[in-house]
């Protein structure tokens, strides 16, 4: 583990002019230095970096950052992988912080698997080329298959004789552990103790970590009896966890940077022979369903995936299973319907790499015209079943958490299938509102059920009346994330700040960070998203270490200063770091039209409107937590089994958050007047 004393010194060193500058051409403009952004393909310069914040931002395709998440962002690399890097290039030394006797030996016999997992990579491509049976048999098989000897090589694809412990003696023989063959998956341990191999008598895949070690294998039979399986995979393992690998990923990364997408197909061949065709932004999910986790692993380095699968049922079938999984995480997807019979495999070795990119531009859909196509030929003119279609589609749809994205899918649906538009739009509300009624929100009633029973008086958003009273704790939903994102920028830009607010006929003086913490924490509210909420948690520890540094009840230095930008640009969490930079540059790259200035038009800043836009915030987020605990009471009225005094209470809760919502509406309505 590297201390954070190390990472701090990394930081303090690292010139983010000089890092970037290792792999992309920059060009000095004004304090600023440019070049065309090497994530996305663009002519004109939207990519900038600046020395003075210590952070780099694209205009074009969103992407920000410090020095350290540029190189993860541009190589592909872990974040303790690039804080190593950048240690290397300023002669830093990284220190690690000395391990407990439990860590140290996970640590070691992790690292013992990967070294035996590498051996053994390194055994099957030497028996494969090396050995008679090897290259007639294994590689026979490749060339059958119609792959080049090169790229078996770059791939590292093996053999494993069928003499059923030739792996196994000799790793024994190499002085590896029988313990760590065993928990790798590479050996099997008989009842007398002797080892076998778990591979023997197939072709070897080796699996590949986004850095490039292996992993994990799979191996294929050439036997055509029925009893044997087709595919052996390496099991779970603390190296192999195939839900998080994606096969082929460390040798497409970098081509899913620069084509800004990922095509995912099925199966090992399917991937290496559109990679022999030219093709090299392809993945695999290794034979296993789609999983959140392999769509994270993408999201990565693109947000566009184009799905290719076999033309035939399963293959489709497997395909929208898929779709969404890869909405839900936000993604673009897109689909390849190969014809009846194909698979990605035959579908590569039949055309050039032109000729591949050019079907995949010209047949790609997005999944409304796919599902909708593929069910509609299933329903024929059955309304039922057309029913049921209009289902599937509103399911897909309401799992995407974009609700620009929702509404544009949500227009199509209604014009392809000839529905009015608000009763889709309805149906979509409907399916969201039963999605977001999951374990959380069950626990979350569960809580706030544990709380009602042991006070009095119900609860209250505008604080405890007494000692035993507590404020009302509420999870706000993924409907108020906009929100977060303006309360962490007023905080991150101008917590220093202080307004002028009208109270009656006085005016008070509010500071903007002292003004947004009190009111979270009196009422017990939580961020949803977990970016913002790190961001947040990080300025209101530094806030009130300062408060108490200080003495006194509000904070009486410059904040702004005290609490460095540094903090939150060079976040330990690279996602929070650049959640940091977007609200950071937010406004960077406008300016004020040259014609406005001429004629003396006065634009305001935001920095202008805190007195407005501060408060109106602040009881905007407040109302909306407010209206999620309604939703989640109204829905206790339905369940089964509630009693006559069960059934009183949560009314009641309901009358009561709803007088308070209508206290907030009418405070909200002066203020936006």
């Amino acid at each position: 583990m590297i201390d954070r004393l190390t990472v701090d010194r990394i930081y303090s060193a690292a010139d983010i002019v000089e890092v970037v500058g290792d792999f992309v051409s920059l060009r000095k403009k004004g304090i600023n230095y440019q070049a065309c952004c090497p994530f996305h393909n663009e002519k004109t310069p939207s990519f900038v970096v600046s020395p003075t914040k210590g952070l780099f931002k694209c205009f074009g395709c969103g992407k920000g950052g410090n020095a350290v998440t540029f190189v993860m962002e541009h190589e592909g690399m872990s974040y303790p992988e690039a804080l190593k890097y950048v240690a290397k290039k300023y002669g830093i030394e990284v220190s690690e912080r000395e391990l407990s006797p439990e860590e140290e030996k996970k640590n070691d016999d992790r690292e013992s698997m990967m070294v035996a997992t590498a051996f053994a990579a390194e055994w099957f491509s030497r028996t494969l080329w090396e050995t008679d049976e090897g290259r007639s048999v294994g590689l026979g098989y490749f060339r059958k298959r119609g792959l080049a000897d090169g790229t078996v090589t770059r791939f590292g694809l093996g053999y494993c004789p069928p003499k059923g412990e030739a792996f196994s003696t000799a790793a024994l023989a190499a002085g590896y552990k029988d313990e760590f063959l065993v928990r790798a998956g590479l050996s099997g341990k008989r009842e007398n103790g002797t080892l076998y191999d778990k591979f023997y008598d197939r072709v070897i895949f080796p699996i590949h970590s986004v850095s490039g070690r292996v992993i994990g294998f799979g191996g294929r039979t050439l036997r055509s009896d029925k009893k044997t399986a087709k595919y052996v995979n390496s099991p779970e393992s603390e190296i192999y966890h195939k839900s998080n690998v994606l096969y082929g990923l460390f040798f497409a990364k970098k081509a899913i940077t620069q084509e800004d997408c990922c095509i995912l197909v099925e199966g090992y061949t399917d991937v290496i022979s559109m990679h022999q065709a030219g093709v090299e932004n392809v993945v695999a999910s290794s034979g296993t369903a789609l999983t959140p986790e392999q769509v994270r692993l993408i999201s990565r380095f693109t947000k566009n995936i184009t799905v290719i699968f076999d033309g035939d049922s399963a293959g489709i079938n497997a395909s929208m299973r898929g779709i969404d999984i890869i909405l839900k995480e936000g993604m673009n997807v897109r689909i390849v319907p190969l014809s009846p019979g194909e698979d990605p495999d035959s579908f590569a070795r039949s055309r050039s790499a032109a000729g591949l990119k050019e079907y995949i531009a010209s047949n790609e859909e997005d999944f409304i015209t796919f599902k909708t196509r593929i069910l509609l030929g299933e329903a024929g003119g059955d309304p039922i079943k057309k029913g049921g279609l209009i289902t599937e589609i509103v399911s897909s749809v309401a799992v995407v958490p974009d609700p620009i994205m929702r509404s544009l899918y949500i227009k199509q649906t209604a014009s392809s299938m000839d529905i009015p538009h608000e009763v889709l739009a309805s149906e979509v509300a409907r399916k969201r509102i039963s999605h977001d009624s999951d374990a959380q929100t069950r626990d979350f009633i569960r809580r706030q059920e544990e709380i009602r029973r042991r006070e009095r008086t119900p609860e209250s958003l505008s604080g405890p009346e007494s000692g035993e009273d507590r404020p009302l704790s509420s999870i706000a939903g993924s409907s108020v994330e906009e929100l977060e994102k303006e309360l962490v920028k007023y905080l991150l830009k101008y917590g220093g700040r202080y307004f002028d607010y009208k109270e009656g006929r006085s005016v008070v003086s509010f500071n903007v960070a002292e003004t947004i913490i009190n009111d979270i924490e009196a009422n017990g509210l939580s961020f949803s998203d977990g970016r913002y909420r790190k961001l947040y948690e990080t300025y209101r520890e530094l806030f009130y270490r300062l408060r108490t540094t200080d003495g006194t009840e509000g904070p009486e230095v410059n904040i702004n200063e005290t609490i460095g930008l540094h903090n939150f640009i060079n976040h330990p969490d690279p996602e929070v770091c650049n959640a940091a930079v977007d609200i950071l540059t937010d406004n960077d790259n406008y300016v004020v039209s040259k014609l406005w200035q001429k004629y003396d038009i006065i634009v305001e800043n935001e920095s202008d409107k805190l007195a407005e836009s501060v408060p109106r915030t602040v009881i905007l987020y407040k109302s909306k937590a407010i209206e999620r605990i309604i939703a989640d009471l109204r829905g206790q009225l339905g369940r089964e089994g509630l009693s006559d005094e069960e059934l009183a209470e949560v009314t009641f809760r309901i009358s009561t958050l709803n007088r308070e919502r209508m206290a907030i509406a009418k405070k909200l309505s002066r203020l936006i007047l």
